[in-house]
């Protein structure tokens, strides 16, 4: 597709392709690095991932889903990090109340089955009921302090994509 006969029109087919690619790594397809061990076991320190920011287009994110949260000003400037990410699951939709009983997510009162959890977890977090607009994320490495995990409530609009890989 890109190699031809006239040196010209193949060199214009390169450099095409060139900024195409440029732009679906750029602005499509966002290589993540992890750092730290939030999301242990499903993804590890230093881990590069790749986040699909077209992913929420036809439809909403999902109980489940692996996402990339931009932080809010305050939260970034505490992680010294301005573009920093955070990768976390989606355990609770809008308008649902969750909380942790024993290490266990409830939600709306229910025990939430969570395949991906492997490692053992003793939180007790209180019931909150999440708002229309709002999601409550968390790391799947829950053998850590609760008051060391970052998580909580996330806005839609925060959410800039599911990971891929």
């Amino acid at each position: 597709m890109i190699f031809g006969r006239n040196p010209k029109i193949t060199l214009l087919r390169a450099a095409l392709w060139a900024v195409v690619l440029l732009l679906i790594s750029k602005f499509v397809f966002v290589p993540v690095r992890v750092s730290g061990i939030s999301m242990l076991p499903t993804y590890h320190d230093r881990q590069v991932n790749f986040v699909n920011r077209l992913s929420y287009l036809r439809h909403e994110p999902q109980r489940g889903d692996v996402v990339a949260i931009r932080l809010s000003p305050a939260l970034s400037t505490r992680l010294e990090a301005p573009h920093a990410m955070l990768l976390k699951r989606i355990v609770a939709m809008p308008g649902e109340t969750v909380s942790f009983v024993g290490g266990h997510v409830m939600i709306n009162g229910q025990m939430l089955e969570e395949p991906y959890e492997t490692l053992e977890c003793f939180w007790n977090i209180p019931a909150e009921t999440l708002g229309p607009d709002e999601y409550f994320v968390v790391g799947d490495n829950r053998t850590m302090a609760e008051q060391d995990h970052t998580k909580g409530r996330c806005k839609r609009s925060q959410i800039l994509g599911k990971v891929i890989l």
